[in-house]
């Protein structure tokens, strides 16, 4: 048997693991963590709420006008849709596909200021209490003189 299979290998831990987990664990990255995967399903939740229920009614509103249909074919030969453009590879600009990604940009963006500032009311902090303002040299100075006449 040889001296090495007495000890086996030990690998030395790097110094900048702890470091590491100490960052991943505060609070705040988790907190993001938790965020991002709540404001991804949310985000999806806008998305069905802006293709399903808004852009029908700016449709109804609009006459039938449905943005996801509005490009500008670059290259190619014409045709109705743009998923026939995008199936025979033409060079399109999509404008009524970003037309849709503001109006889901807004309405994100809306329904996460209105969810703020409902959770701001419900968890609405009470006011702290005024400090008391500091004493006049005159407070100061008699305070002093009664101090005085405590101690003899």
């Amino acid at each position: 048997m040889s001296d090495t299979s007495k000890f086996p290998l030990q690998l030395k831990k790097p110094s900048w693991v702890d470091d590491f987990k100490a960052f991943i664990m505060r609070g705040n990255v988790v907190d993001l963590a938790v965020g991002v995967v709540i404001g991804a399903a949310f985000t999806g939740i806008v998305g069905s709420l802006v293709k399903d229920i808004i852009n029908p009614i700016i449709g109804l509103i609009t006459g039938g006008v449905d943005f996801s249909n509005h490009f500008i074919i670059l290259k190619g030969t014409p045709v109705a849709t743009l998923a026939d453009a995008q199936k025979a590879g033409d060079v399109t600009i999509n404008y009524g596909v970003f037309i849709n990604a503001i109006i889901n940009f807004l309405i994100v963006a809306a329904a996460i200021f209105w969810m703020i500032r409902l959770i701001q009311k419900v968890y609405k902090t009470p006011p702290a209490p005024e400090a008391a303002p500091a004493p006049t040299p005159t407070e100061t100075l008699l305070t002093e003189i009664r101090d005085l006449l405590k101690a003899r």
